[in-house]
């Protein structure tokens, strides 16, 4: 599989759409728990500052993506938040490090200095080992912020990186 990142196109918006809801129908990761749908979807990809997406290579399919936004305004305005979603079936492929790495290069180019997670969940082990391993510094754990699909509540921990 040769893996290539870039900008999202309209013609991905579908793959896009099924991905992200992958990952918030899981409901362990992302905060939000309504689906995408053909209708949300395009609008709410648009308002990003910018969507990356894993393509295969070799025959175009969608493997994740990413999304990169303000995380404030004003004078905290220089700092970016981004979520990241691979198809569940590739997990471990090294795609989500791909994609972080992009987005760290997009965020520099898009005039943002830091880029904050503001809810890992703690549980998340892969990705909080993905983001240290990347240089992103823990700042502790918000006990109880996520409440998991099943009702019980996890830690959270907020990372940044400067860019």
């Amino acid at each position: 599989m040769e893996i290539i990142i870039r900008a999202y196109e309209e013609k991905d918006l579908p793959q896009m759409i099924e991905i992200w809801n992958e990952v918030v129908e899981e409901g362990v990761a992302f905060p939000q728990e309504e689906q995408l749908t053909e209708k949300t979807g395009p609008s709410f990809f648009a308002a990003q500052t910018y969507n990356g997406v894993a393509v295969d290579a070799s025959d175009g399919r969608l493997l994740g993506l990413y999304i990169l936004h303000p995380n404030n305004v004003g004078r905290c305005g220089h700092l970016c938040n981004a979520s990241y979603a691979v198809r569940s079936a590739l997990r471990g492929y090294h795609i989500g490090e791909q994609l972080v790495l992009d987005c760290l290069h997009q965020g520099r180019l898009h005039g943002f200095r830091i880029l904050q997670f503001n809810a890992v969940v703690a549980s998340n082990i892969h990705a909080r080992h993905l983001y240290e391993r990347l240089g992103f510094v823990p700042l502790g754990a918000i006990p109880k912020g996520f409440r998991m699909k099943d009702g019980h509540y996890e830690d959270i921990c907020p990372y940044y990186r400067e860019l």
